[in-house]
């Protein structure tokens, strides 16, 4: 009894310790946006600036999440875990105190560091603590969770600009950070799990280099467009950089992402799955607050509201889709999910200029059903597939998907959106149309690797004997 009591403990401490992880990064990307129009007039600040407070954090993070992981993988999660959040915490005590826009930049980019350590962490215990074939509750309420995150971002962030002021949306991450570090510390994970592998310095510096490179151009697509110059030149160093990862990899003892990792398909399908999902929703949220607020004129609060059936669906799908995928298996809770998420985006193309408000309710409520679907079936498979050795390392991957498919989809919409017009030319409601559609065809891309998952999930015993031979054929 004693035994089953410490475990059911460090059960609960490690998800508490990934689901408060995850919603405190979540809570702060939805938070600085909030925080930006006034932090701008504060540090007299230009857009560009203030642009970076985001882009920043974003380059490091998705440059170094796959690093990370396979840090975590070799020295232990817990330890990146504590060492990441309060990383975290201190970067957003600096800004708090930042004197100049320079120093707000610079240190968004030590908490973009510091939040690549600390999200594969966040995956990887659940997966330490929790057998693969009941990960998927823990797996659901950790997207509810970061499903509340974003509802109440907004509320919560335009109380503490309004009242207190930007910096206090940073001065909030703190104790929160000292919290979650605290219940880092309390989490016990098997020594045996860790995985005594080489480094491969040249292989982490080619991989965030490619990174870092690929997510800095695609940012930069709606400025300069997909055929401007400084996108070429990105592309072409981010392709010759790809190159030289894997014929890197390929010849290295320990690859940073292992031959076992790449050569299995539910990994690769769920992250690919991932890639265009991601892609499809966050390009959606892009055009309509476009459409919302930059052509209907609706406020930020108003607006919200009528994307506000989105997050509501995911917190209430997310525990759905877990028992669905207990009951149908990977491969029809995913395409089942893709379906609705394209079909939902076809109903926003089609409502989402008009500003009708109950059609448009609808049509996200069925957007943030489907999303929980494949959110909640991608990242079981992903984490629970792999053995605990390689958590981190797949945790790293799926969080890159989560960063890259979103920064494809804004991309890509921007650029319809601005398709056959001049440069800084009023948009019409009309052009929300062909945006969404594109953002539907790259979800509709995700139906293949979805049908590429596994029909049932395979017992815990009989998943390490195919890992095993796979690492056995690979070597």
């Amino acid at each position: 009894m004693g035994v089953a009591v410490t475990a059911a403990l460090a059960r609960s401490a490690a998800l508490v310790a990934s689901v408060a992880g995850a919603m405190m990064v979540a809570l702060d990307g939805t938070l600085l946006l909030l925080a930006q129009p006034a932090l701008q007039r504060d540090l007299h600040a230009s857009l560009a600036q203030v642009q970076w407070t985001g882009t920043g954090y974003l380059v490091a993070a998705a440059a170094l999440l796959v690093v990370a992981g396979r840090f975590g993988d070799r020295y232990g999660h817990r330890r990146l875990l504590v060492a990441g959040v309060l990383g975290f915490g201190a970067a957003s005590a600096g800004i708090a105190v930042a004197p100049t826009i320079g120093w707000v930049v610079g240190l968004r980019v030590v908490q973009g560091v510091f939040g690549a350590l600390l999200q594969p962490a966040t995956l990887a215990l659940l997966r330490l603590r929790y057998p693969p074939e009941r990960l998927a509750a823990p797996v659901a309420v950790r997207t509810g969770a970061i499903g509340i995150a974003g509802a109440a971002g907004p509320l919560l962030g335009g109380v503490l600009v309004a009242q207190l002021g930007w910096r206090s949306v940073f001065v909030l991450n703190v104790p929160v950070a000292v919290g979650i570090a605290a219940v880092g510390f309390a989490v016990r994970v098997p020594a045996q799990h860790r995985r005594a592998t080489r480094a491969d310095p040249g292989g982490a510096l080619l991989l965030a280099a490619v990174l870092a490179l690929g997510v800095y151009t695609l940012v930069g697509v709606p400025a300069h467009g997909w055929t401007g110059p400084t996108t070429l030149l990105g592309a072409l160093g981010t392709a010759v950089g790809g190159a030289a990862l894997l014929a890197h990899e390929r010849r290295a003892a320990a690859p940073i992402v292992s031959r076992t990792v790449a050569a299995s398909r539910p990994v690769v399908a769920a992250i690919g799955l991932l890639l265009a999902t991601a892609g499809g929703l966050f390009g959606a949220l892009f055009v309509a607050t476009f459409c919302l607020q930059g052509v209907l004129g609706l406020d930020p609060l108003r607006a919200g509201l009528r994307v506000l059936p989105l997050t509501v669906l995911m917190v209430l799908g997310a525990p759905l889709s877990s028992l669905a995928l207990r009951r149908y298996g990977p491969r029809r809770v995913a395409a089942t999910g893709v379906v609705l998420v394209v079909l939902a985006l076809a109903g926003l193309a089609r409502f989402a200029p008009a500003g009708d408000g109950v059609a448009v309710g609808l049509t996200c409520a069925l957007l943030g059903a489907g999303f929980a679907a494949v959110l909640v079936t991608a990242t079981g498979t992903v984490v629970g597939d792999a053995p605990a050795g390689y958590a981190g390392v797949v945790g790293g991957l799926k969080q890159t998907a989560m960063n890259v498919g979103p920064t494809v989809g804004i991309a890509v919409a921007a650029s319809v959106l601005q398709a056959g017009r001049p440069a800084g030319a009023a948009l019409p409601a009309t052009a929300a149309t062909p945006a969404l559609l594109a953002l539907a065809g790259i979800a509709a891309a995700g139906l293949y690797p979805a049908l590429r998952l596994p029909a049932i999930r395979p017992r815990a015993g009989r998943q390490e004997d195919t890992w095993r031979r796979t690492t056995s054929s690979a070597s």
